[in-house]
């Protein structure tokens, strides 16, 4: 889709604005954790701009797909800054409930407590957001007996050595389910942006009956870590 006028305008702007933001928190004293991780979000918010105006065909998709992908990094950056971590669990229940999926209605979700840092708890909120919404509008959740197992695990503890986190999402009901003739930006979340930021492999299977996406990853300091405690409830507080 060739960009609009106003869409080109729009980036610049927030392309000038976002300049001029780093610069006050550079000379503002800001701590550099914040500092940090403003600066993650930032980045990773021109990067779903520019690739959701690259990969839309039409304005109009356009304008719909980028709020929902600006409203999904936003809800886990608001948990990051309130808890410091992100509940795996709550992050893909939350966005299920977005799409009005309930758990144990329509989806089953399974695995240990685990807490994602800011910048990987933004990223997985994307990419889980986008299998969402594919499935809202060309797979499972399209229809009145489709469904989801997402289940996750760690090889080994996540805590002494670095282990692998695998996440399985499992789509069941759908018929005919197709691989897509052109690479939109849900898969380029998946397969690009995964890789480069954490090392993920992700394996895309377009099986009969749904779609199964398959995400492994190391699970690393900078990435999360298996919840010490494990009668910390989804929040990231104990009761």
């Amino acid at each position: 889709m060739a960009e609009p006028e106003a869409t080109v305008a729009r980036l610049a702007q927030l392309e000038a604005d976002n300049a001029r933001l780093r610069r006050l928190l550079d000379e503002s004293g800001t701590p550099d954790g914040l500092r940090h991780g403003l600066r993650d979000t930032l980045a990773m918010l021109r990067a779903v701009l520019r690739l959701s105006a690259e990969t839309a065909e039409t304005v109009d998709g356009y304008a719909t797909h980028l709020e929902g992908r600006l409203d999904a990094i936003a809800r886990v950056r608001v948990a990051a800054d309130t808890f410091g971590e992100v509940s795996l669990h709550t992050l893909i229940s939350d966005e299920l409930m977005i799409h009005l999926i309930r758990e144990g209605e329509q989806a089953t979700l399974d695995g240990p407590t685990l807490r994602l840092r800011p910048k990987a708890a933004q990223l997985m909120g994307l990419a889980v957001h986008e299998l969402c919404s594919n499935a809202v509008e060309h797979g499972a959740f399209g229809l009145s007996q489709g469904g989801v197992d997402v289940t996750w695990s760690v090889a080994g503890d996540g805590k002494a050595a670095p282990g692998d986190l695998t996440i399985v999402w499992k789509e069941s009901g759908s018929t005919g389910v197709k691989q897509p003739t052109r690479r939109g930006f849900g898969m380029q979340v998946l397969t690009e942006m995964l890789s480069y930021e954490l090392r993920a492999v992700v394996a895309l299977a377009f099986e009969p009956n749904g779609l199964r996406c398959t995400i492994s990853c190391p699970l690393v300091p900078r990435t999360g870590r298996l919840a010490e405690d494990e009668r910390a409830d989804e929040t990231g507080e104990t009761g």
